[in-house]
């Protein structure tokens, strides 16, 4: 079969490609830039930009299946406008060359953060709301980004979409944000924890129901893949006891984080680490939700999230490997 996967170098990207491949299916990748993880993948790499549609009409002819994973994330806002455009304007280009070229089944992935929190000890499901214009602008973009899906659906268009939550795992070339917040960890690059938490999933479960949805995928549905909920405390514990490196393990409340915020960020300017902490990374640790459901994942997709201590080890044993860490 022949697939398509936009936002091939990133995270998720990298190692859905090598999967597919080692599945036996040809992958040709879309990347916005030649030096990144798909070295390592025998993929046809294709450079090419989402929001110049004849620069990416020919990656898109003769696909069976398209993987949509193209996306700007961000936790500072969008002063330039950039989070808007790749994940609103972006999809809607790559799906309407999709719908031209007759692809057999879209697969767009979206986000936790184009639903609703609402009370962080409800069930969050596929059935809870997307959000509103008062929410961040990347949250705003990923739930503007699934609307322009499902009226593609509406219209008769084969799509699924998967909504995954904070994904960590191996094969994190660039390293993602998720992956940074890893090594911030790590390196004690963190002046102190603060109580909120979020919802972890390993990358290599996320790609193997993204697989599973080209086949067992229902056309329209949307499919949430959320592991397990851990607050920092508890994921700066697993990151010692898997690594044996002494993480800082003081938590501070959120209103004295907040209050903090200007010095992290001329820290981060200084030392040249991006911040963990902005005002929007707070209000998500502090608001994410504890209930998140995959029931129907298991039951649809084969989806089976396994423990945070599995991924951790196994994340911090690739960045050995690669030469990130000592």
């Amino acid at each position: 079969m022949k697939i398509a996967v936009t936002g091939a170098n990133g995270h998720v990207g990298v190692n859905l490609c090598d999967a597919l491949i080692n599945n036996g299916h040809f992958v040709r990748a879309l990347s916005h830039k030649k030096d990144n993880g798909l070295k390592h993948i025998k993929a046809e790499i294709v450079t090419g930009d989402l929001l110049n549609k004849d620069s990416i009409r020919n990656f898109i002819d003769g696909s069976d299946i398209v993987f949509h994973l193209a996306a700007k994330i961000s936790i500072r806002g969008d002063a330039d406008g950039s989070v808007r455009k790749i994940n609103v304007e972006g999809t809607k280009n790559i799906l309407e060359l999709s719908r031209e070229s007759r692809v057999q089944r879209f697969i767009h992935f979206s986000s936790i953060h184009a639903f609703h929190h609402g009370p962080n000890d409800e069930l969050l499901d596929e059935n809870t709301p997307l959000v509103g214009e008062d929410a961040f602008s990347y949250d705003r973009s990923k739930a503007d980004g699934e609307k322009i899906v499902n009226e593609a659906v509406k219209d008769g268009f084969n799509a699924v979409i998967l909504s995954p939550t904070a994904i960590i795992g191996p094969m994190d070339y660039e390293p993602s944000l998720m992956g940074k917040a890893l090594l911030q960890l790590y390196h004690n690059q963190i002046p102190s924890l603060v109580p909120g938490g979020y919802n972890w999933v390993d990358v290599r479960d996320v790609v193997n129901a993204a697989i599973s949805a080209i086949d067992r995928g229902r056309t329209g549905e949307k499919y949430l893949l959320g592991g397990h909920y851990h607050n920092l405390r508890e994921v700066a514990s697993i990151i010692y006891k898997q690594t044996g490196k002494k993480i800082v393990q003081i938590v501070s409340p959120f209103w004295l984080a907040k209050v903090g915020l200007p010095f992290i960020t001329a820290y981060s300017m200084l030392t040249k680490v991006d911040p963990l902490y902005t005002a929007e990374s707070l209000k998500i640790l502090e608001k994410s939700n504890k209930k998140i459901s995959n029931l129907k994942a298991r039951s649809e997709l084969d989806f089976n999230p396994r423990p945070l201590e599995e991924t951790i080890r196994d994340i911090f044993q690739w960045f050995k490997e690669t030469g990130t860490i000592n």
